[in-house]
């Protein structure tokens, strides 16, 4: 299991073992008339569980914002980060053909893409409006 994986998990898991906590100290101070008998479920469920709210919602942003969010199918490798060429202006279309989309993508692709690349039901993108791709970037900028 990858890190960020295990951060995605963990966060998720974190945060809702908190809202737990938090759910069983209300329901044990709800039940208490008297301050000092409401300070026990205050200190031993509500503060835990707020804090592991907290820890999780943390854990959980990191690794969505690593991209890691956990899908059917893993991307090929060496599509996760860009490289210095591109950021510099992006290399020139490795291919003349025209750029391909899959059926109910929202992205356009280099035929070239690791992303379509082995998918016999990517299509050309015609005069469809679609973002481009940000690992292949079909069009100059």
């Amino acid at each position: 299991m990858s890190a960020t994986r295990l951060l995605w998990w963990g966060g998720l898991l974190a945060a809702v073992a908190g809202a737990v906590l938090c759910v069983v100290g209300w329901y044990g101070v709800s039940g208490e008339r008297f301050a000092e008998r409401q300070l026990p479920y205050l200190a031993s469920c509500t503060v835990p569980g707020g804090a592991l709210l907290v820890a999780g919602s943390v854990l959980w942003a990191a690794a969505v914002r690593a991209g890691s969010a956990p899908r059917a199918r893993e991307e090929p490798s060496g599509v996760s980060e860009t490289s210095e060429p591109e950021a510099a202006g992006g290399p020139p279309p490795s291919s003349d053909e025209p750029p391909l989309r899959v059926p109910g993508g929202t992205l356009a692709h280099r035929p070239d893409c690791p992303l379509v690349v082995g998918k016999p039901e990517a299509v050309p993108v015609g005069d469809a409006r679609l973002a481009p791709c940000p690992v292949c970037e079909p069009w100059p900028r």
